[in-house]
């Protein structure tokens, strides 16, 4: 029998807690990283993330930005601009790249699920 890799358990992690993001809120990676017990993983969420636009159930990557709620992932998709169009479809304002009312949005897994 096959083992899982560490790497894919922690993917399977990092997507089934970004899954549980509401629409029309926004996280970061260093908040999905603390909540899984990887105080400095934030790199490695934003990995993990860069490669599941195939995975199933869809993983909400767009929901994802950096500390200062950039949407610095948006290479990561189809187009430069998918990453936008995508959280403003759930209404989320975006202005030169960064969420609009980022602190406001923030969705923080430490306070909103229970582990």
């Amino acid at each position: 029998m096959k083992t899982a890799s560490p790497n894919k358990d922690l993917y399977e992690a990092i997507y089934d807690l970004v899954r549980l993001v509401p629409a029309g809120r926004v996280t970061s990676y260093g908040h999905i990283a603390a909540a899984i017990g990887l105080r400095s993983g934030a790199r490695l969420v934003g990995y993990a993330l860069s490669h599941s636009h195939t995975v199933q159930p869809p993983v909400p990557a767009h929901r994802v930005l950096n500390r200062k709620g950039m949407l610095t992932g948006k290479h990561h998709f189809e187009t430069e601009t998918a990453m936008q169009q995508a959280l403003e479809k759930e209404g989320v304002r975006v202005s030169d790249d960064c969420v609009a009312d980022f602190d406001t949005l923030l969705w923080d897994p430490a306070k909103e699920v229970r582990f």
